[in-house]
């Protein structure tokens, strides 16, 4: 883990759920994720969107071409925890497709137009959208 993301993570829990920063009034998660092929608990800070039936994160990694590293681990295991504010709650991952992906992944770019940077940098076709329901 990255100092960077160690010292986000320890503020978020010191400070329930809020971080300054980068991050000062955006919705940040703290994502519990298992390595595919280690089966090492890692934890990633994310910016998530709330939805009706749960919560959404984005595989942008800055624009870059290839998808973050949470992201095949939550393909493998998509059964896992996310922090949000104090409280810690379990969740099921699946991919956004369609007309789904398009809803949400709009919205986030009218909310937060670096997003919309992220996908002009990357050669990817889509920027995958993962869905986070509780269960």
């Amino acid at each position: 883990m990255s100092d960077r993301n160690k010292d986000i993570i320890e503020e978020f829990r010191d400070n329930d759920g809020n971080v300054g920063g980068m991050f000062d009034g955006r919705p940040l998660l703290l994502l519990h994720h298992v390595g595919a092929k280690s089966g090492t608990e890692r934890v990633s800070p994310l910016m998530y969107q709330a939805l009706d039936n749960g919560f959404a994160i984005f595989a942008s990694k800055g624009g870059a071409d290839q998808n973050p590293a949470w992201f095949h681990n939550l393909r493998s295991n998509p059964e896992t925890t996310v922090e949000i504010g104090t409280e810690t709650v379990t969740v099921r991952a699946r991919v956004a497709e369609g007309e789904e992906h398009d809803h949400i992944w709009a919205q986030q770019t009218r909310d937060f137009s670096f997003f919309a940077e992220y996908e002009k940098k990357t050669s990817r076709p889509k920027i995958p959208v993962v869905v986070l329901e509780p269960f």
